[in-house]
């Protein structure tokens, strides 16, 4: 008798209005909110990202609109270096830079023979060598994006089998698989599941799309090199 009593003053304390999601996060187990915690701080960290990257790849595609529009514009390769080429402030001006220095260095000490090839090649080093950086620098977090991505499901499971793990032992000891007892706890481990897919999902799509945009980028970044290095080479062939 006294062990229906504690069944239903149990099911009492487990009402419906619990299940609401701050009941849930309450009423889990410190491993399940440990989890919960960590996964909505990789969630929110991942929304700072996608923010930031997205504000960057359209600050970069803007300025090199920009450039490009000066850079074709008729005007001298000298100046344009001497305005922005020498201290460069946006990706497409630091290749274009590197490019014209090395141009200017190799062509102050090399001879005919060697402006012909050498300063063709030591500019494409130099242009190469800068995207890389460039590219470093945007795609940095790119990692952390794929590894929330990837093991954010798992984790928000950890915290489910572990929640569902301390439900059944709640279980066995009062002996009691009345619905009112069992739906609590299942919901509390449940619940990290829910949180890990809400990290991964925004992770997953937004690394699929930076990643194009940045490779996009990166194409550009290396279709401007490949110009710039045919009419530095064209100039070198001139001198010579």
């Amino acid at each position: 008798m006294d062990r229906a009593v504690d069944a239903t003053n149990l099911a009492a304390q487990m009402a419906p209005g619990d299940l609401s999601i701050l009941g849930l996060f309450l009423e889990a187990d410190i491993v399940v909110k440990l989890v919960m915690i960590g996964l909505l701080a990789a969630s929110v960290w991942v929304w700072a990202i996608v923010f930031e990257k997205f504000a960057a790849l359209r600050r970069v595609n803007r300025e090199a609109d920009g450039f490009e529009d000066r850079f074709w514009s008729g005007g001298s390769l000298e100046e344009l270096y001497d305005a922005e080429g020498s201290k460069p402030r946006n990706p497409m001006a630091a290749v274009f830079g590197a490019a014209m220095a090395e141009w200017r260095r190799t062509s102050r000490v090399a001879g005919a023979d060697v402006s012909r090839s050498g300063v063709r090649d030591r500019v494409e080093r130099a242009m190469g060598v800068t995207i890389t950086r460039e590219m470093d620098r945007l795609e940095r977090w790119m990692v952390f994006l794929a590894s929330v991505g990837s093991t954010a499901p798992f984790v928000g499971l950890f915290g489910t089998v572990w929640g569902i793990m301390h439900s059944f032992s709640a279980i066995a000891a009062m002996h009691n698989t009345n619905l009112a007892v069992v739906a609590p706890g299942i919901a509390e481990a449940l619940f990290a599941t829910a949180i890990g897919l809400v990290a991964a999902i925004p992770a997953v799509l937004a690394y699929n799309k930076i990643s194009t945009d940045l490779a996009r980028f990166a194409s550009r970044l290396e279709g401007f090199g490949t110009e710039f290095g045919a009419i530095l080479s064209r100039q070198s062939e001139e001198r010579a």
